[in-house]
């Protein structure tokens, strides 16, 4: 009977060990945390790492990646200065300071997925929303690197306040509709207009080769002309001669004084 007794409260220290070990994975912070306190239920928050030995009924381990996390964001839209309504389809990568895990989630108490999707988001719009609002819709379409920079700039520094490190944004802008017909209204009588230039030149290049070539067929007959004409004469010439060659007669000092 002691035997079965002993068993069994070292079944249950076994089973009540094992809920006390956690190990916190590479490329994670453990945060652990003391669920009595003063500070609304929460007490102490540290830092932990490797295997943590706790009392899980009096503490709580979570872990937060500190590895770099892209975030695909729903598209959401924002005003211009002017009004125009621009499209926003954010796309972050993003990952705690190193360090950080203990003070983010004493500020907000939830998993780093919860934070990156609310607190985080936020600050995404907030940055877009406040430097789109700063420029107006041509302003924005001319200078689109511009304001792109403006707005990872404001985000850079938002969230390291809040312990993130911002590793890169795309805003992923798009157009109103408006814009974009104009634009390709714009383009399209751009290259009408070369093709039109194009075709132009083509024809430019068309007349002056013939004019060339009519020059030169000119030319041409102008050279066979004179050389039929010289031969036309050289002909009547022949045609016209008897076959007899001139006859002359001298006063016998080489002076001629006669010729047929």
């Amino acid at each position: 009977m002691k035997s079965i007794k002993s068993l069994l409260v070292a079944l249950v220290a076994l089973v009540c060990m094992s809920s006390c070990v956690e190990r916190v994975d590479a490329g994670c912070e453990g945060i652990l945390v003391n669920l009595y306190g003063d500070d609304k239920g929460i007490g102490e928050v540290a830092l932990c790492t490797g295997w943590v030995f706790y009392n899980p009924w009096t503490k709580q381990v979570f872990e937060y990646p500190t590895y770099v996390q892209t975030i695909d964001y729903e598209p959401f839209t924002i005003n211009a200065k002017d009004g125009s309504e621009f499209i926003i389809d954010p796309n972050v990568n993003i990952k705690i300071e190193d360090g950080k895990s203990p003070v983010v989630f004493k500020k907000y108490r939830k998993e780093l997925s919860d934070v990156i999707d609310g607190p985080v988001l936020k600050h995404v719009k907030d940055a877009c929303r406040i430097e789109i609002n700063r420029f107006t819709t041509d302003q924005i379409v001319s200078n689109r690197e511009a304001v792109e920079q403006a707005i990872e700039k404001r985000l850079t520094a938002s969230l390291k306040t809040e312990g993130f490190v911002l590793d890169q944004f795309t805003s992923g802008l798009k157009y109103p509709k408006t814009i974009v017909e104009a634009v390709n209204a714009k383009n399209k009588a751009v290259q009408e207009a070369q093709k039109s230039e194009n075709e132009l030149k083509v024809a430019e290049a068309e007349a002056k080769k013939k004019i060339v070539t009519a020059e030169a067929n000119a030319k041409a007959y102008e050279l066979q002309t004179r050389s039929l004409s010289t031969l036309m004469i050289q002909k009547m010439w022949i045609e016209k001669w008897n076959g007899q060659l001139p006859t002359y007669s001298g006063d016998g000092n080489g002076m001629i004084l006669n010729m047929k």
